[in-house]
């Protein structure tokens, strides 16, 4: 009985998915074709309403859920993350710019070097 229920959600996922990819283009197809004349805010909101209709269809998912319990985590490892004070981002922000221009000095060198022996070689 299991296995019936499990292929059921299976094939009502994917229909799901159907309705919302077929809605999203229904939507695109309007817009351009059929509601073109109409002032661009009312194109825009109803672009809007179709997308936030289609996120709550597809949120009902197992993909959906999914997608969600990943943004939820997230959202708690984010809170977690210690940032860098101001002394920190300056002195690692003032670092970076230094080896920057230092590689560019070098490859500049190297770069003028080897035109020069090239220019030597082919007279």
């Amino acid at each position: 009985m299991e296995d019936t229920r499990s292929t059921f959600q299976t094939w009502f996922d994917h229909a799901k998915w159907a309705v919302g990819i077929a809605a999203i283009l229904a939507a695109v197809y309007a817009n351009a074709y059929i509601y073109a004349a109409e002032p661009a805010l009312y194109r825009a909101l109803g672009m809007i309403g179709v997308f936030a209709l289609t996120a709550l269809l597809l949120m009902s998912t197992a993909q959906g859920k999914a997608l969600w319990a990943l943004a939820r985590g997230s959202r708690v490892e984010v809170r977690r993350v210690v940032w860098p004070g101001r002394t920190e981002t300056f002195q690692v922000t003032a670092l970076v710019i230094g080896v920057t221009i230092l590689m560019a000095l070098i490859l500049w060198g190297l770069d003028s070097l080897l035109s020069w022996l090239i220019s030597l070689l082919l007279g």
